[in-house]
């Protein structure tokens, strides 16, 4: 059962709760009224003969002696205890009431938190997680080792450490070696010789010995239009011409 669960499995029950606490009062209250009413009257009474008997002078008019009877102290000492009744029953509903209260300051605070996350979680920028063709591609990839060209469909699955790595890419495309660690097994490329990361171009020369290469080594800005050549290759096929 999940805490909101639990909670509103306790609240459902609080009102039925209350309510006889609520009935208990008010017979508690009822009562005390009562003793308080006959204790009134009995004083009262009390009170008037002992003024007939001292002007009729049957009794001294002694403060000391004078006092009420038995009947009327036990009266208001029974008042008494009813009125404590009364307030502890009143401290247990306040508590009953305040400790649901406290429960909801939790939960409240367990939703605030669950919000938070999933804001941060949806804040977070997201690395493309491939290419739109073969030309080029995001991120570092998963190739088994250097041989052949890539497929021209080929998706490159970026790792979620990857996204550092881009935005390193981002804010340094000047081509200066970056130092990335790096698996020994993991094939490297580029002009750089690094493993791939961010954004790459592949060299449409099928013979091309690198392949791929980062855009800021090369210094591409955005996917190139129609064929592109590597430095190198393109020095090859420009002293080709050149004969």
């Amino acid at each position: 059962m999940s805490f909101l669960e639990e909670f509103q499995a306790n609240l459902d029950s609080l009102p039925v709760i209350l309510q006889k606490k609520y009935a208990l009062l008010r017979d508690l209250d009822k009562s005390l009224q009562d003793v308080q009413r006959q204790n009134e009257q009995r004083c009262e009474q009390e009170i008037e003969d002992i003024r007939r008997g001292v002007r009729s002078g049957n009794i001294t008019p002694d403060t000391s002696v004078i006092r009420f009877s038995d009947e009327a102290l036990d009266e208001q000492k029974h008042s008494i205890r009813i009125a404590d009744e009364k307030v502890a029953l009143a401290v247990q509903t306040y508590d009953l009431v305040d400790t649901h209260i406290q429960q909801l300051d939790q939960y409240l605070k367990k939703f605030d938190e669950e919000l938070r996350r999933e804001r941060e979680n949806a804040a977070t920028p997201r690395v493309p997680a491939s290419g739109h063709d073969g030309h080029t591609k995001s991120g570092r990839g998963s190739e088994g080792g250097r041989g052949g060209r890539k497929k021209a469909s080929q998706t490159t699955v970026v790792p979620a450490a990857a996204a550092t790595e881009a935005q390193t890419t981002t804010a340094n495309p000047t081509g200066v070696e970056i130092d990335l660690p790096v698996d020994p097994n993991e094939p490297t490329y580029c002009l750089c010789n690094q493993v791939s990361y961010g954004e790459m171009v592949a060299c449409d020369n099928n013979d091309c010995k690198i392949e791929w290469f980062h855009f800021g080594c090369v210094g591409l800005k955005e996917k190139p239009k129609g064929k592109w050549f590597c430095p190198n290759c393109a020095a090859t096929r420009n002293r080709r011409k050149g004969k």
